[in-house]
């Protein structure tokens, strides 16, 4: 598997799932994607690590009663001074507010990092990771691990300036028809994420979002594993150049989206 001990800044380095039932999603993405979960730690509020082959490749804690996304997975993009990524994010100039200030992240005296949760300009959820020990997912692009990570927005130059500016992204357009509006931080295989003009496609009362798109081997057959364990089909599998393409939502109403090849 390819690993990675340093992600650049900006770029996603971690994934988190909000779950209502924490024991349905391990099970579920246990037997979907091969995961182990280490165990809660009380000491931070029952988080747990899900692992692949012993490696972290995602967290997962339990939903508060007063959440209004109670399971949403969550993409977290790597900064080297969380506080003043927070202050750039939210200056007048950027739009953005926040949701979980800057806060350290410390167990049995071990320092893991820096995390904060902010909204960009267009109102989706972003959070940051200033890494400490704790150096975010140690694999992606392979079976089972992370492998893209997306914004769907309707306010798309601004969501672009706002990466460019407060997360240091270097950005290329992919895409710029009409039909198509595409930036990427990177380009080519070096390419970590994308922002994507929805306001054609992005249904009434959805809001902007991130998503995180899962590898798989064979992308159909993940689906039907998905419906096996309680999940649903939200976008059967589509043959794309990225890739066969899918959305999904798990047991507990998490949506994810699964890409092969």
């Amino acid at each position: 598997m390819p690993s990675r001990d340093d992600a650049p800044i900006g770029a996603p380095l971690w994934v988190d799932l909000m779950t209502t039932d924490p024991d349905a999603s391990r099970k579920f993405y246990g037997e979907l994607f091969g995961w182990t979960a280490e165990e809660a730690n009380p000491d931070l509020g029952g988080y747990f690590n899900f692992q692949k082959d012993g490696v972290r490749v995602a967290g997962g804690f339990d939903s508060q009663p007063e959440s209004p996304v109670p399971n949403v997975w969550t993409v977290y993009l790597a900064t080297d001074d969380a506080e003043k990524t927070v202050d750039a994010a939210t200056a007048t100039a950027n739009g953005g507010q926040v949701i979980v200030p800057a806060m350290a992240v410390q167990n049995a005296g071990e320092t893991l990092g820096t995390m904060a949760v902010v909204s960009d300009v267009g109102g989706a959820v972003i959070g940051m990771w200033q890494p400490g020990t704790h150096r975010g997912f140690g694999v992606h692009a392979e079976p089972g691990a992370p492998a893209w990570f997306e914004l769907h927005t309707r306010d798309y130059d601004e969501s672009v300036e706002f990466y460019r500016t407060v997360f240091r992204w270097d950005t290329h357009t992919e895409g710029d028809e009409p039909d198509f509006r595409y930036t990427t931080y990177g380009t080519g295989d070096a390419a970590e994420a994308g922002i994507m003009d929805a306001s054609g496609f992005l249904p009434d009362g959805v809001p902007a979002h991130w998503s995180v798109y899962f590898a798989v081997e064979d992308a159909d057959a993940a689906l039907a594993k998905t419906v096996e364990l309680g999940g649903g089909v939200l976008v059967p599998a589509e043959d794309t150049p990225y890739g066969r393409l899918a959305t999904a939502s798990d047991a507990t109403g998490a949506v994810f989206k699964l890409v092969a090849g």
